[in-house]
């Protein structure tokens, strides 16, 4: 019986002591996430754009240390578009545009655009079932591009066709810097992992084409673009599957 015992002991308390589990073990893990967020513009952008969604996908990593790295690309789309008159110099007296066959066109805008950014933050492990999980707080510094998507049923109206909607469709681009704080949280067992949070994006933005058809002039002022968003984003780790324990012998 005491030499069951002490085979016991030097058999199971090494396994017991070395064990590790993600409840108390900080991990390096990639991972590749899908987003959706939803916008609402502020400064310049709100006098052009409504609340408008995203869409995107990333690349990040997650250090041992809970310091988080990436890149991040969104669509940016909607279909609130406040800026009136841009169709002016080529519309009828009763507001309506004609198309090749001596009709009215049906013509429709949408806001559409694109951010991408390099990312870099850190998880605080607060409030989280594994040192793994918590607090997130990360900044972004990328490029915010957007543009009046200009819709012709049939296109059949070549005035605001191809490169004739560039004279209309106010593409605008520039540097943009966000900040993001929520929550990410990695299930143990690796199966339900996500964030969600609350960004706030600034931009320093100028129209990139040459003329603008509607005014007749360029415009060359710079813009300040914000967005203030709430994101939800859900996350697949590309590491060996998180199991509840691991072993070192």
């Amino acid at each position: 019986m005491k030499k069951k015992l002490i085979l016991l002991i030097f058999v199971v308390f090494p396994q017991f002591l070395f064990s590790q589990t993600i409840n108390d073990t900080k991990l390096f893990v990639p991972m590749i996430s899908v987003s959706y967020s939803i916008q609402v513009p502020g400064g310049n952008l709100a006098k052009r754009f409504g609340i408008n969604s995203t869409c995107g996908a990333s690349f990040m990593v997650k250090t041992k240390s809970n310091f988080l790295f990436g890149i991040d690309g969104n669509y940016l789309f909607g279909s609130d578009v406040k800026e009136n008159g841009i169709l002016d110099s080529i519309i009828t007296s009763n507001g309506q545009v004609i198309n090749i066959f001596g009709e009215y066109a049906g013509i429709k805008f949408f806001e559409s655009g694109f951010y991408i950014n390099a990312k870099a933050g850190k998880i605080f492990p607060v409030f989280g079932p594994n040192e793994n999980s918590g607090l997130l707080i990360n900044t972004n510094i990328g490029l915010l591009q957007h543009n009046i998507r200009i819709e012709n049923d049939g296109n059949n109206t070549p005035s605001i066709l191809n490169d004739y909607a560039k004279g209309y469709d106010r593409l605008t681009n520039g540097l943009a810097i966000s900040e993001f704080i929520g929550y990410m949280y990695f299930a143990n067992n690796g199966r339900v992992n996500f964030y969600a949070g609350v960004e706030f994006t600034q931009a320093w933005t100028k129209n990139r084409r040459s003329w603008d058809f509607d005014t007749m002039q360029k415009d060359d002022q710079l813009r300040h673009d914000y967005l203030y968003a709430f994101k939800f984003g859900w996350i697949i780790t590309l590491n060996k599957k998180m199991t509840d324990k691991y072993y070192f012998y």
